[in-house]
């Protein structure tokens, strides 16, 4: 989950809150309606920005971090989630269906190349996006890499990260009975749609805050109290992606396919001390890409939001201004 928050970078705020100049649900395959929204300059450099999640939904919070007066800032909510709608819904939504949004969205506006900005799960979509249509990406700004691979899953839903975080690990596999803690995946996907709502919404805001636990390097261990709906759209669709195994060919995917997208320059954030998305996958998908540029960023989780990750995207697309 990506936490926003104003933070300060070299003693100066984040650029300034600004309004949409164009909001707009579009409809696409399956039913599905898409809150599209952009904003800044409507001439300037097109950035398209990929939210976290699965089902976190995009923020204005993440306008934030690109010049106005120079980026036209695309931003969306991805199927089922924020304002997109049927919400929390997993029917005719899988990786494929993002990816087709988004060249959707493209075409939509009238763009020929934009830059893909994406942080968590928002980064694992911009490399899929990239690797299927490289022609259209000028360059990709990824935070907090997430390749959806089997032992990132195992990481974060095995005990890996339980190791770290005992305390809060015990609260999260512990909502299931023993005998089913061996899969919490397949455990949790059982309650999330159970169709009971009382239950669906208990074991929703326990998926969230086990998340929100991990998400910063500053976090005292507080899970937060997500709303209802949000919870129930973030962990329903988080759960139905994983589960499924984001949907892809085989485990490692993206980092097989990555020579269709080696022209690309990108820029890799990273937080040293990352829980939800260890460093690993984002060294891992550097190594060997003679245009990436992984900056690794010290005393620093996953949130966008952190301090030293909120200073080095500014720097980063200040300086990629043409």
């Amino acid at each position: 989950m990506d936490r926003i928050a104003g933070q300060k970078r070299a003693g100066n705020l984040l650029y300034p809150q600004i309004e949409p100049f164009d909001q707009r649900m579009l409809a696409v395959s399956g039913g599905h309606r898409i809150h599209v929204e952009q904003c800044g300059h409507p001439q300037g450099q097109p950035v398209v920005v990929l939210h976290g999640g699965p089902g976190g939904g995009s923020s204005p919070a993440m306008r934030r971090y690109f010049d106005p007066a120079h980026y036209r800032i695309i931003l969306f909510d991805q199927r089922g989630c924020g304002r997109s709608r049927p919400h929390a819904s997993v029917e005719a939504n899988t990786t494929l269906d993002l990816v087709a949004d988004i060249e959707t969205i493209r075409r939509t506006l009238g763009i020929d190349r934009w830059a893909v900005f994406g942080g968590s799960w928002g980064a694992t979509l911009a490399l899929l996006y990239a690797q299927a249509h490289p022609e259209r990406v000028t360059g990709l700004i990824l935070r907090g890499v997430f390749l959806m691979m089997e032992r990132e899953l195992a990481w974060f839903y095995g005990g890996g990260a339980g190791d770290f975080w005992p305390d809060q690990w015990r609260a999260f596999s512990g909502m299931v009975p023993e005998a089913e803690r061996a899969d919490l995946i397949a455990a949790y996907h059982r309650r999330l749609f159970s169709g009971d709502p009382i239950e669906e919404a208990r074991f929703a805001r326990a998926w969230v805050g086990w998340e929100n636990a991990l998400a910063s390097i500053e976090n005292d261990g507080a899970t937060g109290d997500a709303p209802g709906d949000y919870a129930r759209a973030f962990a329903r669709l988080e759960n139905h992606y994983f589960l499924n195994r984001g949907f892809l060919d085989c485990d490692g995917q993206i980092l097989r396919d990555r020579p269709l997208i080696e022209h690309i320059p990108a820029v890799i954030v990273q937080g040293r001390y990352d829980m939800i998305c260890p460093p690993l996958s984002a060294w891992r998908l550097a190594q060997g890409w003679r245009r990436a540029d992984l900056r690794m960023v010290p005393a620093a989780g996953h949130a966008l939001s952190e301090a030293g990750i909120t200073a080095e995207l500014l720097r980063v697309m200040d300086r990629l201004r043409s």
